[in-house]
């Protein structure tokens, strides 16, 4: 298997079990994935690109340790088609609508995925109402999952800021 930004976690680790620790080296943050619940779920789902936007390593930087460690040439490609930069403050967002905290941190500390709650939380927004999921590294994969489920999504920091998609939220 080739080692590409499409390349899911899960998939990368069983092919090249040995890139378990080249991870942790790469940013302490990956030790996460030792938890099992976080491990059966999250790595499954997360692909390599989404791994380096949780992390703030450039995608390309990720992709060539990790083709190094498994003996592979460098990944070339143009890092401004990989650039995960925040985006400005959107024109919905309004601190003054924050209904809803919901603290992932808490939640994976526990050995637990959040995923679930997040989702039932978002599911009780109300149209101009925000939940602000307050989570150490960027949570791209809830955030895609969210944007598929017409939900808009703007990161800032440690916190993500969430409300239902609709004409005024750009």
């Amino acid at each position: 298997m080739d080692i590409t930004l499409d390349v899911k976690v899960g998939a990368l680790l069983e092919a090249y079990p040995q890139l378990e620790q080249t991870l942790y080296e790469i940013s302490p943050m990956f030790k996460k994935l030792s938890n099992p619940i976080l491990r059966k779920t999250v790595a499954r789902v997360t692909s390599l690109k989404q791994v380096a936007e949780v992390g703030g390593i450039p995608p390309v930087d990720l992709i060539n340790r990790l083709r190094e460690a498994a003996g592979f040439s460098p990944f070339e490609t143009d890092e401004a088609e990989m650039d995960a930069e925040g985006m400005p403050q959107p024109a919905w967002f309004d601190e003054a609508f924050v209904v809803k905290h919901f603290d992932a941190d808490a939640v994976i500390a526990k050995g637990q995925n959040p995923m679930d709650d997040i989702l039932k939380q978002c599911d009780c927004l109300q149209p101009g109402e925000i939940l602000q999921l307050t989570v150490s590294f960027r949570p791209v994969p809830i955030i895609k999952l969210l944007h598929s489920r017409g939900y808009v999504v703007w990161s800032s920091g440690s916190s993500n800021y969430i409300t239902r998609n609709s004409s005024t939220t750009d």
